[in-house]
């Protein structure tokens, strides 16, 4: 006859639950970056498909943010008048990893309304930051290419900006009063300008690396097949082996 079974006590079951616990989680957390891979292929299907899309003219552009972020990426060719008054240097922003600004300006359409354009990005004076390069802005309408963008994204900052030409970050709203515009809800990226305007135009995308979920997945997964073994190991085997007689 085989041994008789012994009564689970209060500790083993604590075990117990503890290592179903901990293998749930890290399950759960191993599918989680799973479905986090799928969404980052999701993403860069949806930015490859709208880069290939025909342009949107000024008659096309949306008008609520809802429809604006429909459009994210999209080519965009517009014409309008520059409102140089307006133009505003973002601070402490990089491009190929060298601090500068991007330079804002908006873009007066026919209609009377306007879009903030990111023209490109300019390089800091290292001796003098309040030093801005002179960029040439035509005083006639222009023709101007660009793609469909968010607002600038909002940097950390102490306090809030003073008006100015230079501005750690830019509030749609309060920009548009403060300067009488109707603001678009989205601004554009120009992706091509006059020759020797000394802008940078290396917009960066949104990062897509689907490898680094994966990765963090199969760290999870292998977080739980280590506690489900070392349990049957201490809790299972190991007992069983020092009870057994020799």
């Amino acid at each position: 006859m085989g041994m008789p079974s012994r009564p689970l006590s209060t500790s083993s079951i604590l075990v117990a639950l503890a290592a179903v616990v901990m293998m749930l989680i890290t399950a759960r957390m191993g599918l989680w970056q799973l479905d986090r891979a799928q969404q980052k292929l999701a993403l860069q299907a949806a930015i490859e498909s709208q880069a290939k899309a025909s342009p949107l003219s000024a008659a096309l552009l949306p008008d609520n943010e809802a429809d604006a972020q429909a459009q994210w990426h999209r080519p965009v060719t517009l014409r309008g008048r520059w409102q140089p008054a307006a133009t505003v240097f973002l601070d402490n922003r990089q491009m190929r990893g060298r601090p500068g600004f991007f330079v804002m300006t908006p873009l007066i359409l026919p209609d009377g309304t306007a879009v903030l354009v990111q023209r490109g990005w300019v390089p800091r004076d290292q001796l003098d930051r309040t030093r801005l390069p002179d960029v040439p802005t035509p005083a006639q309408d222009t023709d101007i290419q660009g793609r469909m963008a968010p607002w600038p994204s909002r940097l950390t900052q102490l306090g809030e900006d003073t008006p100015g030409v230079i501005r750690q970050n830019l509030d749609a709203q309060e920009y548009a009063r403060e300067m009488a515009l109707t603001l678009r809800p989205f601004s554009v990226q120009q992706t091509a300008g006059p020759q020797g305007d000394g802008l940078l135009r290396d917009w960066p995308v949104p990062a897509v690396d689907v490898h680094k979920h994966y990765g963090y997945a199969g760290q999870w997964f292998t977080f739980c097949a280590m506690i489900a073994g070392l349990y049957v190991w201490f809790q299972i085997i190991r007992p069983r082996r020092r009870r057994s007689p020799h």
